[in-house]
């Protein structure tokens, strides 16, 4: 990183603070003071106290340490940058702007619970809602989130099983989970070779981030190896995943007919070059939406064309993007690199704090325009009816598309479209996938019925 980047992420990139929860992972803590972010540029109103009685708390956990950073960055550039735009250009949600905290976690679990605790009560009203962003914390926070009462937003993440809101109450994975991404895979390599009856005989290889996260599409993938009878053979990576030769010489050795990458920060680069090493196609390899970003591809240089990934929102700026650009980084309030806004990560981060936004907005028309409680959040996130007309309005055409929750669906659409790196940027290659949910749901119902009964939950809240 150019110093004048490293000193303009020291200065800007963390409104209020960056509070590290805990040593892990040779990942530090950094702090910011409110009074040098201030300095940085007239902030009157945009950058608003976490002790200001009238404000909205949102947490945020982030990764800006550690070998995840590359991709942690950029995903909290968006998420910070669109709740400093909305207090900037909008005033607020319907007068009431938005404080935040950052807090770093290092991509580590038990940093992510130590963050969680520290943020849970500040603001006026506790916090509104936790976007984990790790699957490992999800599943900590899972067990904490209906004490506290506090909704958890898992976009693209987390127990697949928790989209039965039933069972989990407080759980929203919205826009798809690893179930459905995976769902979606198969389908479309069914979709190339003719219909999934041709998978039959054929080898699918899993190359996984060996943790929850990675191991979480292992069930539905073997359930289709079951039914159409192809071969999945699993090969798991380490932690942070710069290691994984064994794994490329396993392929070398089985070639498989296509490879699933389920991986996260430098390990998606390091296949991509380890793929090269063993003369693998790279337009054989599919990723998960993890492992669909600029950090991904940009390292392996031209040897990533042709690669795939399944995608929740691909690269490319709308409106939204230009008033960012103009609210923020014409002010000198940005974050990180002016390029940078519009990437996918940064789309990720922003469409993640779009949810959160539009989720708070909802539960104002219920319970009034002030600062609000986690669970009078949570009835706004399982009631968000975010429809097209609602998302030109947001400047967000393109970028994401209509949500529309209930008790039993906390996920939404289950649907997604693979995009292809053509060496510069990233393009979508197929239309809208969808996920086979008379394959899903019987899975979603087993999982979460054993989950009520071990942790002695109604089998269905929904009905009660």
């Amino acid at each position: 990183m150019k110093y004048g980047t490293l000193l303009r992420t020291l200065l800007l990139g963390v409104p209020l603070v960056i509070a590290g929860c805990g040593q892990e992972d040779g990942a530090s803590d950094a702090t910011t003071s409110n009074d040098v972010t201030q300095s940085a540029g007239s902030s009157d109103g945009i950058i608003v106290d976490v002790s200001d009685p009238n404000a909205q708390f949102v947490p945020v956990l982030s990764y800006r340490t550690g070998p995840y950073a590359p991709n942690g960055m950029p995903v909290a550039n968006g998420f910070t940058e669109y709740l400093k735009l909305i207090n900037a250009r909008d005033g607020g949600i319907n007068g009431v702007k938005i404080s935040f905290e950052e807090c770093e976690t290092g991509y580590a679990t038990a940093r992510s619970i130590e963050c969680y605790e520290r943020l849970k009560g500040k603001g006026p009203t506790g916090a509104a809602v936790f976007n984990p962003m790790s699957t490992g914390a999800t599943f900590a926070i899972t067990e904490k989130a209906p004490v506290d009462k506090i909704p958890l937003i898992t976009m693209g993440y987390g127990r697949s099983e928790s989209r039965n809101g039933g069972v989990f109450p407080w759980n929203f994975p919205i826009y798809g989970t690893y179930w459905t991404a995976a769902d979606v895979l198969v389908t479309h390599l069914g979709d190339i070779n003719g219909g999934l009856d041709n998978l039959k005989g054929k080898k699918i290889a899993l190359v996984y981030h060996d943790s929850p996260f990675g191991k979480e599409p292992i069930p539905l993938l073997e359930k289709r190896a079951s039914m159409h009878d192809f071969e999945l053979i699993k090969l798991p990576v380490t932690h942070p995943g710069v290691e994984q030769k064994s794994a490329w010489i396993n392929i070398r050795k089985e070639q498989p007919d296509y490879v699933l990458l389920w991986g996260w920060g430098v390990m998606n680069s390091t296949a991509i070059k380890e793929a090269t090493g063993v003369r693998y196609p790279r337009d054989q390899i599919y990723g998960i939406w993890w492992a669909g970003a600029e950090p991904d591809v940009r390292p392996a240089a031209a040897d990533a064309v042709g690669y795939q990934a399944v995608s929740m929102i691909s690269s490319g700026q709308a409106q939204v993007h230009k008033d960012i650009l103009s609210y923020l980084y014409d002010a000198g309030l940005g974050t990180g690199e002016r390029a940078g806004v519009g990437e996918v990560l940064y789309n990720v981060g922003l469409l993640n704090a779009a949810l959160v936004v539009e989720s708070i907005r909802t539960a104002q028309s219920k319970y009034g325009e002030k600062p609000l409680t986690g669970e009078q959040v949570r009835w706004g996130i399982e009631n968000l009816n975010i429809t097209e007309e609602n998302i030109q309005d947001l400047g967000l055409s393109g970028y994401m598309y209509p949500v529309n929750l209930s008790c039993s669906d906390h996920e939404g659409k289950r649907a997604a479209r693979l995009h292809r790196w053509n060496g510069e940027s990233w393009e979508y290659s197929t239309d809208w996938i969808s996920a086979d949910d008379a394959v899903l749901q019987p899975m979603v119902k087993s999982a979460a019925d054993t989950y009520a009964k071990e942790a002695g939950l109604p089998a269905n809240a929904c009905e009660s």
